[in-house]
């Protein structure tokens, strides 16, 4: 009977050194945050050696940035083999390059039966290997294999924070420098449209001296048609070309002779022949006195150029009526500048959503060391119930329960702040507008409290699930948040208040609105808080709310602004809900059950 209490006992005390090295494991992450890899894998080692008594433990990491490999090998100072330390790293390459996760059987490498264990840093050893040493011939025990196998786990994932927020840097520095360039890109594309439309201005007066001079006199007008600084055509009602002027033929590349065997719709690139079609019939037609487009033309050559056609009939007297062609101005680089401005659009949008990150570390830090507490609380309470005598067995297994429970809850967290900043393709498909709602706002509560901000929301039960890609749509919605937050952050005369409201907007869309109680919109913040790269922030780049409203129009939705009575303004945007009809079939539910409700 005594031997067995002191069974009792010895358990007792040996699950409570378990739990004070798991308790130490799960606080090491908050030492690691914002070291680098192989600091993090240092200060792994001193603690493993330690906490299990260990001769020696060494590690190999792969290094995230130059891919050359690191090795780090921590001996203790009571440790008795006869091998000089450099010696040690030696004998265990090998070890290191093993993809093996149990125990080898002792070795006597080192002068000494020493039992090694490898253990992997990542799924497949993909980050590194670690591998300990230990004299004791029946190392490791059970709860040791668990330690090592829950050290392994949060390096990996400490190891795996640290390479994102490096990734972060270089994506925010590559940003900066991007934006730099396109500024400079359309500070240059600006200075060119002003030009064309000095040039545009100006052929247009020489199109009309032309013309108005073509039904007095035509010797006056053929000196117009010849001396013109714009391409001037005429053709026939069957668009056949009767006759062209110098730079006409330089802009298309043919002479005035092969053009007459022409007729211009044979010069018109082919994405734009339907469209020419349709507006000469309305001309022809006598619903149009003239028309101007822009068009892309085929040059002799092949080579395709852009003009701005403006396209008349002029009057005949004794001749038939005649088609009046003015190409204006060669606007080919102008097209291609704005083709590269909206490939800048485009990577602006995809990268504004990483940008946001750094802002909510301190949130992502709050809401993974909640259950992190969690976890230390149950486990000191864990302690006392089996230091009790006698110790409360079924007490301690509860809360061990808890601590499981809270451990789920920090892998929940991780899982959803990588699917808000995942780099998957949009899916458009039905959506619950609330809960979006409500996971921003979960991720931004830490800035929100920080800020000294009250949060209100009132979401409509009723509404009607929407069309539209989740991700971006969340995106939309921390953006205004957070928009919202710093338009309260100087505010210290009136409460700072934040409301999140969702609602029907039509019978075919849903509204989401975030309203605030802060500085508000100028008249001339009001007109432009949504032109890209205008900002009323010293530190923002202003295009936060020009791509959110990229999102919303890609959505068929609108994004606005509106001050509201009191002090403060609200962002809103709409998008289209799913039918009815559809949503009642997406929900398992006839739609003769939905109006069986309603009666």
């Amino acid at each position: 009977m005594k031997k067995l209490g002191q069974d009792r006992v010895h358990e007792i005390k040996h699950l409570q050194r378990c739990i004070n090295d798991l308790v130490s494991l799960m606080a090491l992450p908050a030492i690691w945050s914002g070291h680098e890899p192989s600091q993090i894998v240092e200060m792994l080692l001193d603690a493993l050696l330690n906490m299990l008594g260990l001769e020696f433990v060494c590690a190999r990491l792969d290094d995230p940035v130059t891919a050359a490999p690191v090795e780090i090998l921590r001996v203790a100072e009571s440790c008795k083999l006869k091998v000089p330390r450099q010696d040690i790293g030696v004998a265990l390459a090998g070890w290191l390059k093993r993809d093996r996760e149990i125990p080898l059987p002792p070795t006597s490498a080192f002068g000494e039966k020493i039992s090694i264990v490898p253990v992997p840093l990542g799924v497949h050893g993909e980050i590194g290997m670690i591998v300990v040493g230990s004299e004791r011939e029946n190392f490791p025990s059970q709860t040791e294999s668990l330690l090592l196998t829950v050290a392994a786990n949060q390096a990996s994932i400490a190891l795996r924070e640290a390479v994102l927020l490096n990734e972060q840097k270089q994506i925010a520095s590559e940003l900066d420098r991007r934006v730099v360039q396109r500024t400079a890109e359309l500070a240059s594309t600006n200075e060119e449209l002003r030009r064309e439309i000095a040039e545009r201005k100006l052929a247009e007066t020489l199109l009309s001296q032309s013309h108005a001079q073509a039904v007095r006199s035509e010797e006056k007008w053929r000196s117009v048609f010849e001396n013109s600084a714009v391409g001037v055509a005429l053709a026939d009602l069957n668009g056949r070309f009767i006759g062209t002027n110098p730079v006409f033929q330089k802009m298309v590349g043919y002479t005035d002779d092969e053009l007459r065997q022409l007729t211009f719709l044979e010069i018109t690139h082919e994405d734009n022949v339907e469209h020419n079609r349709a507006l000469i019939r309305d001309l022809v037609g006598g619903k149009r006195q003239q028309f101007q487009v822009e068009n892309q033309y085929r040059r002799k050559d092949g080579q395709a150029v852009w003009a701005r056609n403006n396209v008349s009939i002029l009057p005949g007297t004794d001749r038939e009526p005649r088609f009046l062609m003015a190409l204006s101005e060669d606007i080919t680089q102008r097209k291609l500048s704005e083709d590269a401005l909206a490939k800048a659009r485009l990577e602006l949008t995809k990268v504004a959503s990483i940008t946001s990150l750094g802002v909510l570390t301190a949130s992502i830090a709050h809401e993974v060391n909640q259950p992190l507490s969690g976890i230390i609380t149950n486990a000191n309470t864990c302690l006392r119930m089996l230091s009790a005598d006698p110790a409360n067995i079924d007490g301690a297994r509860e809360t061990v329960r808890r601590t499981i429970r809270d451990g789920r809850r920090a892998s929940e967290v991780i899982t959803r702040l990588r699917t808000l900043y995942s780099k998957k393709d949009p899916i458009v498909e039905a959506m619950d507008l609330n809960e979006a709602a409500r996971e921003v706002t979960a991720l931004s509560s830490t800035e929100i409290q920080k800020n000294g901000v009250t949060l209100r929301q009132e979401l409509a039960d009723d509404l009607a699930p929407a069309f539209g890609d989740r991700i971006q749509l969340q995106q939309v919605i921390l953006n205004l948040v957070r928009n919202a937050v710093d338009s309260m952050s100087t505010i210290d005369s009136r409460p700072r208040e934040l409301l999140i409201r969702t609602e029907w907007d039509n019978e075919n869309q849903v509204r989401l609105s975030v309203r605030d109680s802060g500085a508000g919109l100028t008249p001339e913040a009001a007109d432009r808080i949504f032109e890209a790269f205008y900002t009323t922030k010293s530190d923002g780049m202003g295009i936060g709310l020009s791509v959110s409203r990229s999102i919303i129009e890609a959505h068929q939705g609108r994004l606005w602004a509106t001050p509201n009575d009191g002090p403060g303004c609200t962002f809103s945007f709409a998008i289209p809900c799913m039918p009815k009809a559809l949503a009642d079939e997406e929900t398992g539910r006839h739609p003769a059950d939905s109006a069986a409700d309603a009666a």
